[in-house]
């Protein structure tokens, strides 16, 4: 399947209508809704960076619930081993087999709830199914489906008892936000409707799980000029060639990019991608992966100003190559 405008024009309707769907249990944070859809459809995985009480679990349940999918929760604490993510392969004396009991994992969406709590050998854990979308235990792989996606909460790192995610893994998120907490209009409907705190639960389903993988497969089709390519790269090479960076955006984070403008354009209607929708994304799609020079960031040198400080210094297309 191709993206044309008709195509483009009813994933767009879409979009809108589970966008409006989750809104139901997350009041007033459209934006983020747009950004979580995105990265499921992107077939990505969303890290988000708040204090409690949020409302991140009720973004994952209300996404799982809407897309007819399944949800789990994991809560990473210093004691978690990577066989309570992955799962174990336990004997069965009684039919003398290895069964596999597959652990919480294997869901449409995960909630990792304060991954940074957890230690980096449990932390790695989820490397592989976040890359493969698969699990090795025992020399056997069990898939874990579509649509699949770890949505992961962290911890601001000041709070005592976190640890800092490795590079490996940061790069492994396609987005990283935050929820926020809501506006004074948006808490006012969520204190009259305290009775019934989650809203999640009285959600209906907007589309099935097969049409989810088939939007994914759909927005992995939109058409990406070879000059918006470039401009990627162009951006993707001044923030290594930043000397505020020790390591800028990686090979993956700049496929991450395109993958990710490929769904923002198909979202709103368009069977294209625009330098706009690049621009749109750069913050939320790169921050999290550059490597900040100590010296420079002691000075006040920032994730965001050296995205924003390329986005400047680069020219963005104005025509095809």
């Amino acid at each position: 399947m191709s993206m044309t405008q008709e195509n483009a024009t009813w994933f767009a309707e879409t979009f809108t209508r589970i966008v409006d769907n989750v809104g139901q249990a997350l009041l007033g944070k459209q934006d983020v809704i747009r950004l979580a859809l995105t990265t499921m459809l992107a077939e990505g995985h969303l890290l988000l960076e708040d204090a409690p009480g949020t409302g991140k679990t009720a973004l994952a349940r209300a996404l799982a619930a809407t897309v007819q999918g399944t949800h789990s929760r994991i809560q990473f604490t210093p004691d978690l081993l990577p066989s309570d993510i992955t799962g174990v392969t336990i004997y069965d004396q009684r039919t003398g087999t290895w069964d596999f009991h597959a652990g919480p994992v294997f869901a449409s969406v995960v909630l990792a709830d304060e991954i940074n709590r957890a230690s980096p050998k449990t932390q790695s854990a989820l490397l592989e199914v976040m890359e493969e979308s698969q699990v090795t235990v025992d020399g056997v792989r069990h898939s874990a489906g579509r649509p699949f996606m770890v949505i992961a909460t962290q911890n601001p790192v000041e709070q005592a008892g976190t640890y800092r995610l490795p590079e490996a893994q940061l790069d492994r998120f396609l987005i990283k936000t935050s929820i926020g907490y809501p506006e004074r209009s948006a808490l006012t409907q969520i204190l009259a409707g305290s009775a019934s705190p989650d809203r999640s639960k009285a959600l209906g389903t907007v589309i099935t799980s097969s049409a989810i993988a088939s939007m994914a497969d759909l927005a992995s089709s939109n058409h990406v000029e070879d000059a918006i390519l470039d401009y990627i790269g162009a951006l993707v090479e001044a923030t290594r060639e930043s000397p505020d960076t020790r390591l800028g955006v990686s090979t993956r984070g700049a496929i991450a990019m395109t993958r990710a403008a490929r769904v923002w354009a198909a979202a709103q209607g368009r069977p294209y991608v625009l330098p706009d929708d690049v621009k749109e994304l750069a913050e939320v799609v790169w921050a999290h992966r550059l490597v900040m020079d100590p010296d420079a960031e002691f000075s006040g040198a920032t994730p965001r100003g050296v995205i924003t400080r390329a986005l400047a210094d680069v020219p963005a297309p104005t025509k095809r190559l």
